[in-house]
């Protein structure tokens, strides 16, 4: 994976995203939608994995068969909404390690605020996937994969749903070197620094609070 951006065109991601879309979907169909296209977004995040091989026996006879090589990736959520992309990815990926970077938006600067950060041992030697519905303005992926870096990790990609305009040319001039994964890549952000057109606040609309 050498693009700075990998938009995910499968029909259906596109099928299931315009369904988490509709502003009358409902909370448990939301959940589930989410749960569902992680599975086929982490399909697309983990292309090129190094492999190697190890001997089996089949019924038949013996062969040398690929299996992941290194340690088990890391899967870092980006609270609190990147907690629903957690449970599609794991369903792939049983044995990943997991961390949190806990990061709210000052609504009046738009500015991250850290407020947790609990991430795996080893990180330089892990492939660390940061999770995150919504990349808009691009600050609180920003500084979650600033802290991301400053533990130790080397190898990052970025997973979302909606990407807008402003938010892939922040993390492009910041983070250059972590591709970023998304379904979609939307007009532009509204004055609130919401994506248009979105599908409002991805949190709320997965915990059903306003």
């Amino acid at each position: 994976m050498t693009d700075h951006l990998n938009h995910v065109t499968h029909p259906l991601v596109q099928h299931k995203l315009t369904l988490m879309r509709r502003k009358e979907t409902s909370t448990a169909v939301f959940r589930q939608l989410l749960r569902e296209i992680s599975m086929l977004l982490a399909y697309e995040v983990t292309r090129g994995l190094p492999l190697t091989t190890e001997r089996i026996e089949t019924p038949v006879c013996g062969m040398d068969a690929p299996v992941l090589d290194g340690k088990k990736l890391a899967l870092v959520s980006i609270l609190r909404a990147g907690n629903g992309l957690l449970d599609g990815i794991l369903e792939l990926i049983p044995s990943a390690r997991v961390g949190f970077v806990g990061l709210y938006r000052d609504e009046e600067t738009l500015k991250p605020v850290e407020y947790y950060f609990k991430v795996p041992t080893e990180l330089q030697d892990r492939l660390v996937i940061a999770v995150d519905p919504m990349l808009a303005t691009g600050n609180s992926s920003v500084a979650a994969i600033d802290k991301l870096k400053q533990a130790g990790a080397k190898n990052i990609r970025f997973l979302c749903l909606l990407a807008a305009p402003e938010g892939i040319a922040r993390m492009k001039e910041a983070h250059p070197d972590v591709p970023i994964v998304t379904a979609a890549v939307d007009e532009k952000l509204n004055d609130h620094g919401y994506i248009v057109p979105g599908l409002g606040d991805a949190g709320d609309r997965m915990f059903g609070t306003k």
